[in-house]
């Protein structure tokens, strides 16, 4: 058994932080984009590896690079193209992409031809094997939250299926952007919200209790609240409990969290959160910088926390639950992952 084979669905991944090397060279010679460190594909891979370990900052650093070549219509739909061709080799069944769509308006777009443009492409890439859907993302450390809460609602169910929050934890609370989540709530929008990555366990609680997340994207650092015994019994603090008991869906991004806070495999809270009754799935955030796909992701949760293939088909069919798609699209995607489990 081969763990590409397995059917899979990503809910945490980043569109601009998924462009193939080759693509990102060839953009950035077409555009004039001159600031890459290097033309050679494997280097400019490494490079950026590198340049996005250890904190946000770093990260969305990176992400500039990527960013600045994906300013017009045709290189946005190409990158969404690709994403979702790279995905389906995979084995990929749904994906939700981020899009941050004032971010790629730098050539004269509106953020609306921005979303059009990955949308297109999306639909070209996946064929009839992948759906995949846009997550537009708002930035803590702008005051722009409202114009995209607003842009998804209008797209929703026209390629987009949800509102996140990303972004600089530190010194920019989820409270200054109140007003984007009324508005995706009122406009029936589900809500993800990257927190627990920078910021303790109490970044987490907010995003639920400000912004009525549905699920938390990233939050690693719920191991604040998690007392593992020398006999492997789990204790959970009464935040943890909450999150826990409230079945609030955790995506999780393990290779991710290894490269932004420097800890090892074992160390990632993945396998205690599996073991402690969690909502959970695995992603992998950026492919990029990252994690090359979710192979490699599922290959880590088996490696260094004794995932069983059960143990890779329950949190699957849990990523299709958490999915922000509509009834129809989940139960065929439950469908295609409980087939494509079948026999193992």
């Amino acid at each position: 058994m081969s763990l590409k084979d397995l059917p899979k669905v990503l809910l945490h991944d980043h569109l601009d932080g998924g462009l193939r090397p080759s693509t990102l060279v060839e953009l950035a010679a077409e555009h004039g984009y001159r600031r890459l460190p290097t033309t050679k594909h494997e280097q400019l891979s490494s490079w950026l590896r590198t340049g996005g370990e250890g904190s946000i900052k770093k990260v969305l650093w990176a992400y500039g690079h990527m960013v600045a070549v994906m300013q017009t219509a045709d290189a946005i739909e190409r990158v969404a193209r690709e994403a979702a061709e790279d995905l389906r080799r995979d084995n990929i069944v749904y994906a939700e992409l981020r899009l941050a769509p004032t971010e790629h308006t730098g050539r004269g777009l509106s953020p609306g031809e921005v979303i059009e443009a990955a949308t297109r492409g999306l639909e070209a890439g996946g064929g009839s094997d992948l759906v995949a859907q846009l997550v537009l993302v708002s930035m803590r450390q702008r005051m722009d939250s409202e114009l995209i809460a607003e842009l998804a609602v209008r797209y929703h169910g026209h390629g987009v299926v949800g509102f996140d929050m990303a972004g600089l934890e530190s010194g920019y609370p989820l409270t200054d952007h109140v007003g984007a989540f009324e508005i995706a709530r009122a406009g029936n929008l589900s809500i993800t919200v990257h927190a627990g990555d920078e910021e303790g366990i109490e970044s987490i609680i907010e995003a639920v209790d400000v912004c009525g997340a549905d699920r938390i994207g990233v939050a690693h650092r719920i191991v604040d609240e998690i007392s593992v015994s020398p006999d492997g019994s789990i204790e959970l603090g009464p935040r943890a409990a909450l999150i826990r008991d409230a079945r609030t869906h955790l995506e999780l991004c393990p290779s991710a969290g290894l490269r932004m806070h420097g800890i090892s495999h074992f160390e990632h809270p993945v396998g205690w959160l599996k073991r402690a009754g969690f909502e959970i799935s695995v992603n992998t955030d950026s492919r990029i910088l990252f994690a090359p796909d979710m192979t490699h992701e599922f290959n880590m949760v088996t490696r260094h926390h004794d995932f069983t293939v059960d143990d890779l088909r329950m949190i699957t069919l849990a990523a299709a639950d958490a999915a922000f798609c509509d009834d129809d699209t989940k139960e065929a995607v439950r469908a295609s992952v409980e087939q494509g489990f079948t026999g193992l």
